[in-house]
């Protein structure tokens, strides 16, 4: 089947809404976050929608121009994933080569992450099969919970014995009150960034970005927070969101001078409870980051992956392509 692309700036067509990945939906996989990220200065020199169709199926891919001749996946530290998206039914790896056949008369370096490690050979076929040079790499890691019909109860039971010993323990001393909240509230927002500020966490990248992001999925239904305080005060507080069977865990911190009391734990172990056993997840997502005190709460891992595609037709490409492979085969990796 012969397939076509387009690439068009933003203002000329966007991504639809109902774009999907051919996996639950997320919410790092819909029109209105990308148009968020470049509303905030994400899309670098210019936002860039990449097209190719093949009978009636069309892909799709947010990019961001970095610089003439470099292109990569329009992202920032909030997102957990970059993969084509897709809309109506077809021969979808038909209409990824099409993508990207187009996108190399357009560019001559394409760097996209995090890539799911679902998605990446699938991506990187299209590339190398449109012409690419690809080189793919697994360039960090994600966490999550793949509950398989457990009930919270059966999850928990699997849990190491000091995280079970610890919430029993903290929570019998009922020194933490937990506030859980599936609506927005500027006053419970305010008390997440003073945690944020007083914690051990480096400076939040983009505040009036996050505030945005949470206020959207708070009108789309998928809003959930959770705050921890002690004797009034708030130490601790995590925002997650709901979606398609799944948690996505986006943010989470805590005042260091609380830690005696675990209140980080305790909220986590509510939000788990939460989202399992009232919203009936079969998912839970921890997002990017090898932090080993996710092992303690999901009992999934993957790799995520770095994917730098070099076009041999510009001679400008060849240099940095040679550096990237180094001794390997080209396109082998």
């Amino acid at each position: 089947m012969q397939g076509n692309g387009e690439l068009r700036a933003n203002d000329e067509a966007g991504l639809p809404a109902d774009a999907r990945a051919g996996a639950p939906a997320s919410p790092f996989e819909r029109a209105a976050w990308f148009d968020l990220l470049a509303a905030h200065g994400f899309a670098g020199e210019a936002r860039v929608d990449a097209y190719g169709e093949a009978g009636a199926v069309t892909a799709w891919l947010p990019l961001r121009r970095d610089h003439a001749g470099q292109l990569s996946g329009l992202t920032n530290w909030y997102s957990f994933a970059i993969r084509p998206l897709f809309v109506g039914e077809g021969d979808r790896a038909a209409a990824l080569r099409a993508l990207f056949a187009k996108l190399k008369k357009r560019g001559r370096r394409l760097t996209l992450y995090p890539v799911p490690d679902a998605a990446q050979a699938d991506v990187a076929s299209a590339m190398r099969a449109a012409g690419w040079w690809v080189k793919a790499v697994p360039a960090g890691d994600r966490h999550w919970l793949d509950l398989k019909g457990m009930s919270h109860d059966d999850w928990w039971e699997g849990r190491p014995g000091a995280l079970k010993n610890t919430v029993k323990r903290k929570a019998k001393k009922g020194v933490v009150d937990i506030q859980l909240l599936t609506e927005y509230d500027p006053g419970s927002w305010a008390a997440y960034e003073s945690i944020y500020a007083a914690s051990w966490k480096p400076e939040e990248g983009d505040p009036a970005l996050l505030r945005a992001f949470a206020e959207t999925e708070s009108r789309r239904g998928t809003f959930r927070m959770g705050i921890a305080r002690i004797e009034g005060i708030p130490v601790a507080a995590q925002f997650w969101t709901v979606e398609d069977g799944t948690a996505f865990i986006h943010k989470l911190a805590h005042v260091e001078d609380s830690l005696k009391a675990s209140p980080g734990t305790l909220l986590s172990a509510a939000l788990f409870r939460h989202v399992i056993e009232v919203d009936q997840v079969a998912r839970v997502d921890f997002g990017t980051g090898n932090d080993g005190y996710k092992k303690d709460w999901m009992n999934r891992h993957e790799p995520l992956w770095r994917l730098e595609a070099f076009n041999p037709a510009h001679i400008a490409a060849w240099g940095p392509a040679i550096k990237a492979f180094a001794r390997s085969k080209l396109g082998r990796e």
